[in-house]
């Protein structure tokens, strides 16, 4: 399965705070725990979740579903980031989670840069119509 951004996040995190009981890190260069506090962590785990749970319904060709299943992932990232004020995702890991929604949809035999051609949009446009964040 493609790897969640969220799990890239609690490596940083973990990989921050090993080196700050080691003391190879100044407290002040510190910011893992400020960028993804547990409570972004579980939600967007919880959005992903619902996401990977459509994926084995979808198959190549039926570009309405996967479609549908990418808005609504989409517009569900939106809504937690609002509820985080709009600053629960920035550039990194806005990539993140749009290489994830790609790998994911590949993976499941979903061939994005077809589907988004077939619809006038390039590869990485692929959540751009709804995506607030």
């Amino acid at each position: 399965m493609a790897e969640r951004p969220t799990t890239n996040w609690r490596r940083g995190m973990a990989k921050e705070a090993a080196e700050l009981a080691a003391g190879t890190l100044d407290p002040d260069c510190t910011c893992m725990v400020e960028l993804y506090p547990e409570e972004l962590l579980l939600e967007t785990d919880a959005v992903l979740d619902e996401f990977e749970g459509e994926l084995p319904n979808l198959t190549e060709g039926d570009d309405a579903r996967i479609f549908a299943a990418v808005e609504r992932v989409v517009l569900a990232l939106n809504a937690l980031n609002a509820t985080h004020d709009g600053c629960a995702f920035e550039t990194d890991e806005r990539e993140q989670l749009c290489a994830y929604i790609d790998e994911a949809l590949t993976e499941q035999g979903v061939d994005v840069a077809a589907l988004t051609a077939r619809h006038g949009l390039g590869r990485h446009e692929l959540t751009d119509r709804w995506r607030d964040w």
